[in-house]
């Protein structure tokens, strides 16, 4: 299930919602209108080099929470 994040065209609020399907209908949370742009979404990636299994282990292990910034800090949003 997808989660897509809108800009409403008529009040300019920012939300986000599970689509199960394309059909369905998406309105604004503060202003009810359907009138929206798609947002490019940012995520979250291990940037270290470090393989998948021990990706997953140090995630699992809390050490990644005390990295710092919303993707652990390897992109540079916090420094260290």
């Amino acid at each position: 299930m997808p989660i897509y994040e809108y800009l409403c065209d008529d009040c300019g609020e920012r939300y986000e919602r599970i689509v199960l399907s394309r059909n369905t209908a998406i309105e604004c949370p503060k202003c009810a209108s359907a009138k929206h742009t798609i947002q490019f979404s940012v995520f979250a990636a291990p940037a270290n080099g470090a393989k998948s299994s021990g990706a997953s282990s140090s995630l699992s292990s809390g050490s990644a929470s005390s990295g710092g910034g919303c993707c652990g800090g390897s992109c540079g949003c916090r420094s260290n």
